[in-house]
């Protein structure tokens, strides 16, 4: 008898498991095939999946802003305490997280990273987890204040 495989779900199980290999390696130092070698399989089945790196890596974006979500925001808290477990949870992997981002980035223009759908939905995601916390009218504010924070302490060495 077949096997029967349960290609969307394994799909996902791949961008899954690739996430943490471009966080290791980066988007630069990655390739198909080091990918594929580090997932277990070979490239053309990757490629089957995935026509390209960037299709794979906004695979990968999607997996962990799936995970960014107002479950990170207890409604019991107040302000200042939701903004407080969010900024511990950004800074638990800011490094890598923003270098693989800039790594991802390096090259494009600005027109560029502005249509580029895995940022588009990362920035999305952030949005909503601040407008959720300190509403539309200071979101954004709020988020640049959080991220500039946060790359200060990182540029500190804090």
């Amino acid at each position: 008898m077949p096997k029967i495989v349960d290609h969307d779900a394994y799909k996902l199980d791949l961008a899954q498991r690739a996430v943490s290999y471009f966080s290791e390696h980066g988007y630069g130092g990655t390739s198909m095939r080091k990918i594929a070698d580090h997932l277990g399989l070979s490239k053309s089945a990757l490629y089957h999946y995935f026509p390209t790196k960037e299709d794979l890596f906004l695979a990968c974006t999607k997996q962990v802003m799936a995970a960014f979500d107002s479950d990170l925001i207890d409604p019991e808290a107040s302000e200042a305490e939701n903004l407080s477990r969010l900024t511990a949870v950004l800074r638990r992997d800011f490094d890598t997280e923003m270098a693989l981002i800039f790594d991802y980035l390096r090259g494009k223009s600005a027109d560029e990273i502005a249509a580029d759908e895995a940022m588009q939905i990362a920035m999305q995601a952030y949005r909503n987890v601040i407008t959720a916390i300190v509403g539309p009218e200071r979101a954004e504010e709020t988020l640049a204040r959080l991220m500039g924070e946060l790359l200060l302490d990182y540029l500190s060495g804090r």
